[in-house]
């Protein structure tokens, strides 16, 4: 049965169309487009003054006319299907599946713009996640909750860290310090699952990652939401949206530790720059909306822990920096809003070092309260706090031996330009099917300080150098 319909539209601008307010009409409901051919279109109101509303169709405004065109308001938000069938289904931008297996069998639908979560009933993320890559767990730990964005540039290798994270990503058992071949974390395995959202993406790149989830018997344990590069820009702005809801169901519903991985953030906010624009707005900072703060805040203020849910909702939003450029407004405002960045280097990767994580730039606020005893290792502290001062110390030197020579450095310094490469051959670089435990990360790092003298070792204890150092040598 339609509710009240208003017919012709005021104006046509691309894909938004300017017509009557509805008496109850209100922001980010959905409204339903008729065609003279009866062609049902849907869209979003994105604006709204006292007698007009602006409705931005998802696809385009071929064929309507502003006369015989009608419009339907369906007085309520956009909303998703969510439901237990949610695992290793494959949508669109906007939650509709295009795997072929037909609608979720759920009579559940949830608002894809959330609800506000009161802080008081936030909870501090405190427990460790093992991602398998040593750059992540030895030096910026993510931690169950968090929401720790990877900075990226064109070319870089983003996509291959990001299917890399989604395969191995796993939650240890109480106890626990990850050797490969245990079976005590089969109950938290269980409990832990992914929630995929490509914004923007050309098909290839699609491809690459359905195909990596799917080879790799991951994909059951993943819901996969695809906007390609084709699709309308409204539906870039749409799916992490609905991506994020079928996170909330997962983690607050059903119980489960649920790690988002968003990519690319950038393809999203030039998205709502195109909007922005059509709807005449003022612009901000290169073009991009005043706003663009908030509504960067909007998506990654939901993920965290709640009291009384066992449930969780960790976050990795991946940006392409334009021209590597951290100062831009997108790495810019992102790095305000979450707990630290994963910085990749296009110099260690020309140098054919993978992942080509930053040593320096890169860091994770939480990563102090996730890690220790009972949680990782006692001495991963102490260890990650002592490879970014050598790793400092190691930047100086090479731009020391830029100007004067490797010949003429201290043979204290020789020895760091020496630990700085087995630090980035032996630490940093790892296979893509390689997946490392945390003790043999920690095993690693021990490894290449061991090149240090004794006494340059100043933030480790004197009992870990004893214990660790001499096994991870053997």
């Amino acid at each position: 049965m339609r509710g009240i319909e208003y017919k012709g539209l005021t104006r046509i601008e691309g894909p938004v169309v300017i017509t009557a307010r509805s008496r109850n009409g209100g922001f980010n409901e959905v409204a339903a487009v008729y065609d003279r051919g009866e062609g049902r279109r849907l869209g979003r109101v994105v604006d709204l003054s006292e007698d007009w509303a602006a409705i931005q169709i998802f696809g385009n405004s071929t064929g309507l006319s502003a006369d015989d065109s009608r419009v339907e308001f369906l007085d309520k938000p956009m909303e998703l299907r969510v439901g237990p069938g949610l695992l290793g289904r494959i949508f669109n931008g906007l939650g509709e599946p295009v795997d072929g297996y037909g609608d979720i069998f759920s009579s559940i639908t949830m608002d894809v713009n959330g609800l506000p979560i009161n802080p008081y009933a936030r909870t501090y993320p405190r427990d460790f996640i093992q991602t398998g890559v040593s750059a992540i767990d030895g030096m910026n730990t993510l931690i169950r909750g968090q929401k720790l964005p990877i900075f990226s540039g064109n070319g870089l290798p983003h996509n291959r860290l990001a299917a890399q994270i989604v395969r191995q990503a796993r939650i240890l058992s109480p106890g626990e310090t990850g050797a490969e071949g245990s079976g005590a974390d089969s109950g938290a395995r269980e409990q832990f699952v992914v929630v995929f959202c490509a914004m923007g993406v050309k098909y290839d790149v699609a491809r690459f990652f359905l195909d990596d989830f799917e080879h790799s018997g991951v994909l059951s344990n993943v819901v996969v939401f695809l906007s390609l590069a084709d699709a309308p820009s409204l539906e870039r702005l749409v799916a992490p949206r609905c991506a994020l809801t079928a996170a909330e169901y997962l983690a607050y519903e059903r119980n489960m530790h649920v790690l988002v991985v968003m990519t690319d953030m950038t393809n999203y906010c030039e998205a709502l720059r195109e909007v922005s624009s059509i709807r005449g707005e003022v612009p901000s900072r290169k073009g991009y909306p005043g706003y663009l703060y908030s509504d960067l805040a909007s998506l990654y203020e939901r993920a965290g822990k709640i009291k009384d849910s066992s449930g969780s909702i960790t976050q990795i939003p991946i940006l392409s920096m334009p021209n590597d450029d951290i100062s831009h407004p997108i790495p810019d405002l992102s790095g305000y809003i979450t707990e630290g960045q994963i910085v990749l280097d296009r110099e260690l990767f020309q140098r054919g070092i993978y992942p080509p994580v930053a040593g320096l730039p890169s860091l994770s606020r939480l990563m102090k309260d996730g890690i220790g005893p009972g949680m990782t290792r006692e001495d991963h502290k102490d260890l990650a706090s002592q490879l970014f001062a050598a790793y400092s110390r190691v930047k100086q030197v090479r731009n020391l031996a830029s100007i004067i020579g490797e010949e003429e450095l201290s043979e204290s310094d020789k020895r760091y330009l020496k630990f700085g490469e087995q630090f980035e051959q032996v630490f940093l670089t790892q296979n893509e099917s390689e997946n490392r435990s945390i003790g043999r990360t920690l095993d690693l790092g021990w490894k290449v300080l061991a090149g240090l003298p004794r006494e340059e070792l100043l933030r480790v204890k004197q009992e870990y150098i004893e214990k660790y150092m001499k096994t991870a040598a053997d």
